[in-house]
């Protein structure tokens, strides 16, 4: 879904067939200015999505921008005001913050991680733990922290996970599986395969026929055991049970990606507001 398309059902969720509380207390001609105030510290991100859900609402709304996604933000900043009719304000001020705050969110707790790993090797990667239909958004917002995205869903790479493992019958069965298959279908896609072992590590490797191979709650001391035995013959990756706190152990093992999904779901939102004036 784009972001266009994300913004329109967001609107058509949130008005309805009115804002009446508007609609009753705001004359039609009214003219007004917000400026969104912010309340946190963090790296800020949403602002060309507020531009666009402003825009959607009323393209005669006015904005003079003084921070960029991306930028580092503290409590009493402006980000930007907002001029024009007054109801086309307040019809575009939760959603608007609503974005905002989360993408802020996002973009701050990734660039908190990029920066516990900085001079290592490693690169920090999301996850498909994102919230259903908000996916461009908040992988874009993990791009403003520094990380990258994995894929963006099921279609743009072959992801073979321990349960296609389980079902395929073993790594050999399901690896050959999706090169028969990609065959098939004439589709050029990258191999990911997911190992919880030494045992699935070395049936990989055997095998091959892959581009990276993820390397699933391995502690430490295995991981790095497991990326010297894989040398330069796949991409590695780390994943699972990877946190704020041990990010950097595990980035200095050699591994090429750590994936976090806690970077899109389990973040606090930046505090920020719209005020009028």
């Amino acid at each position: 879904m784009t972001i266009d398309e994300i913004i329109d059902r967001a609107l058509a969720e949130d008005i309805g067939d009115g804002d009446h509380t508007t609609l009753a207390t705001i004359p039609g001609d009214a003219l007004g200015t917000a400026k969104l105030l912010i309340k946190d510290t963090g790296i800020l991100c949403g602002v060309d999505v507020a531009i666009k859900v402003f825009h959607k609402v009323d393209p005669s709304l006015q904005l003079n921008i003084y921070l960029r996604d991306g930028d580092q933000i503290q409590k009493g900043d402006i980000a930007f005001t907002v001029t024009g009719r007054t109801a086309s304000i307040l019809q575009s001020e939760r959603l608007v913050l609503n974005f905002m705050q989360r993408m802020s969110g996002i973009a701050t707790a990734t660039n908190r991680v990029v920066k516990k790993i900085e001079g290592l090797h490693a690169r920090i990667l999301d996850t498909r733990k994102t919230t259903p239909l908000l996916r461009e958004l908040e992988k874009y917002a993990v791009r403003t922290g520094g990380g990258l995205n994995h894929r963006m869903g099921l279609f743009d790479m072959i992801m073979i996970k321990d349960n296609h493992v389980d079902y395929a019958g073993g790594i050999t069965n399901a690896i050959d599986s999706i090169q028969d298959y990609l065959k098939r279908s004439g589709k050029q896609l990258k191999i990911e395969i997911e190992v919880r072992n030494f045992t699935e590590l070395q049936q990989a490797l055997d095998h091959g026929h892959v581009d990276r191979i993820m390397l699933d709650n391995f502690t430490v001391e295995e991981m790095k055991e497991a990326v010297l035995h894989i040398g330069d013959r796949y991409e590695t990756e780390a994943s699972g049970g990877i946190t704020e706190e041990n990010v950097r152990d595990y980035a200095g093992t050699g591994v090429d990606f750590i994936s976090m999904g806690a970077l899109t779901h389990q973040i606090r939102s930046l505090d920020m507001s719209l005020k009028a004036g």
